[in-house]
């Protein structure tokens, strides 16, 4: 994971939303209505990799929920990518399970964000946390899917 972003010259942003989940019921649902209308208004909905995205929203939420009290705001920032911000109140910041985890219930939902998002992280505030989740603007405009670098 890595910090990266317009304030350390990251991708432009130009446009961005802002949703308040605090304490809201049926987060998921909520977040993952609110990016469909964002991607719809932005013109990034009639490709696969919107629903890619949409996944993203619904992993990033989940994850909030169940391992740091609940998403308390989830912000889509648009520009040369989309990015996803999900804010919650637990300063511990996320890993990926161990892969000798595979095929038992539960630690999937960061292995599907990286598999899916361009590139993602966490960063520290100081009432808790950011994790985000980037996917090129490119990907979403033409439909092209991420390349997965060989290990």
């Amino acid at each position: 994971m890595q910090t990266i972003g317009p304030e350390a010259g990251g991708p432009a942003i130009r446009q961005r939303r802002r949703l308040s989940l605090r304490g809201a019921r049926r987060q998921v649902a909520r977040g993952r209505e609110f990016a469909r209308e964002a991607l719809e208004d932005w013109g990034w909905d009639h490709r696969a990799t919107a629903e890619d995205a949409l996944l993203v929203v619904s992993e990033l939420v989940t994850n909030a929920g169940l391992h740091a009290d609940g998403c308390h705001e989830l912000m889509l920032r648009a520009g040369d990518v989309f990015r996803v911000e999900v804010y919650d109140g637990c300063g511990d910041l996320p890993r990926l399970p161990p892969s000798s985890r595979t095929g038992t219930p539960g630690g999937h939902g960061l292995r599907i964000v990286r598999r899916l998002a361009d590139r993602w992280g966490a960063t520290p505030h100081a009432h808790g946390k950011v994790v985000w989740a980037e996917i090129d603007a490119e990907r979403l405009r033409t439909g092209r899917p991420r390349r997965i670098a060989s290990s």
